[in-house]
């Protein structure tokens, strides 16, 4: 689950970890109020930052400083009144429902920190660089040698020695190194505390030095969040922060069902039980010429309904011109995956190519069932193996678009 970048803040806030102040609205009328409020407690600078779950916000125009109560209004009234297209977006863009209204710092070094698994070790990484304010994968893919990490042992945490030698590691000086080290702690903490599967805080700055800070301020200005689903139910105040408004209406109805859906940009839907059968069956379909509409696991225990609505979410997709189910019986016997497909096809209706492919137990029933119920289903073709089934379904659907 992902969560918003002022939602972000709060949780770094509460945390103990320096962020500059600010507030969320979702009105141009809320965004006067708001920038009004921290001009009269003495700001001189604010950002307007658009809340949408995809980067490239400042490229596309979407975080504004402003100087004055006008400015802000501007980039209020524009971001709630058009659509961000970034590179994350896809050209469709995310429409802009909440933006975050935030003190202006003066920033004299900008750096990237962030807590995620290492997949190597099977264990969670500090990572961070000097090189903050921009993405982090063009730097990993420009400089490697800029980003530095350390390994949390997941028992001990992470030590206060590991986080002190990173600060020096990545450039932090006098009393910096303090101040980015109880920052890196505390945020290993949240993470463990949180189930956080990615913490990242991009930028991480220190402020022009000051005769009350000759050395700056170590600040958090942007943070992202990713929790692991697997573990909200040990969270009741991560789950309040969920927003379904930023997330694929079928992949939230899919979830509600016990389906694992993600929506893709092909032309062929998908329906496969188990998530390595369902990467192959995209392949072959890729292989023989198709194009993927989505990945969908129905899992290993799919019933009439489940299977039902499988299909209805499938066909919910314009782009989708053929569906390949492709089902390998193992505990869940063959003939009753068959007779679930027939009654759902029934029920949703399908006028565009269905090829069905199964296997495993009970097999032969299932297919005398296939077979018996041609008649009804017209566009339904069986196929004898997962090669024939992709060639089958990209056949059909090419044929259908012609």
């Amino acid at each position: 689950m992902k969560i918003h970048e002022y939602q972000a803040r709060q949780l770094l806030a509460d945390a103990g970890i320096p962020v500059p102040s600010g507030t969320m609205v979702t009105t141009v009328d809320a965004a006067n109020e708001a920038a009004k409020s921290l001009f009269d407690a003495g700001a001189t600078l604010l950002v307007v930052k658009a809340q949408v779950h995809a980067g490239g916000r400042g490229k596309a125009g979407f975080v504004k400083l402003c100087r004055t109560p006008d400015e802000v209004n501007e980039a209020a009234t524009f971001m709630f009144g058009n659509k961000m297209v970034s590179v994350q977006t896809g050209p469709e863009g995310l429409e802009v429902t909440k933006v975050l209204i935030a003190d202006g710092v003066d920033i004299a070094s900008e750096f990237y920190l962030a807590i995620t698994t290492d997949r190597a070790t099977g264990a969670n990484a500090l990572i961070a660089s000097s090189e903050g304010g921009v993405e982090i994968e063009t730097v990993a893919h420009e400089t490697p040698d800029a980003i530095k990490h350390v390994r949390i042992n997941p028992l001990a945490g992470l030590q206060p020695y590991q986080a002190r030698e990173m600060a020096f590691n990545v450039g932090f000086t006098g009393k910096q190194v303090g101040q980015a080290t109880n920052i890196m702690l505390k945020m290993s903490k949240l993470v463990e505390e949180t189930d956080a599967s990615l913490a990242e805080i991009n930028p991480l700055i220190v402020t022009p030095a000051t005769d009350e800070h000759p050395d700056g301020q170590v600040l958090a200005i942007d943070a992202k969040f990713d929790f692991d689903d697997n573990a909200l139910f040990r969270h009741k105040n991560l789950q309040e922060m969920f927003d379904p408004s930023e997330e694929n209406e079928s992949e939230i109805k899919a979830a509600q069902f016990g389906l694992n859906f993600i929506a893709l940009d092909g032309n062929i839907g998908c329906l496969v039980n188990g998530a390595g059968l369902a990467m192959a069956t995209m392949d072959i379909i890729k292989m023989h010429g198709g194009s993927p509409a989505n990945f969908l696991d129905v899992g290993g225990a799919a019933t009439l309904e489940t299977v039902s609505e499988a299909f209805k979410i499938i066909l919910s997709d314009d782009k989708v011109e053929g569906v390949l189910v492709n089902i390998f019986g193992g505990i869940m016997r063959c003939d009753v995956i068959a007779e679930a497909i027939v009654a759902a096809a029934k029920e949703v209706s399908f006028s565009v190519p269905l090829v069905v492919r199964l296997e495993g137990t009970n097999v032969d029933a299932a297919r005398d069932i296939l077979i018996a119920a041609q008649s009804e289903l017209p566009t339904m073709q069986t196929a004898t193996d997962l090669e024939d089934a992709a060639e089958k379904v990209a056949n059909a659907v090419l044929v259908a678009s012609a």
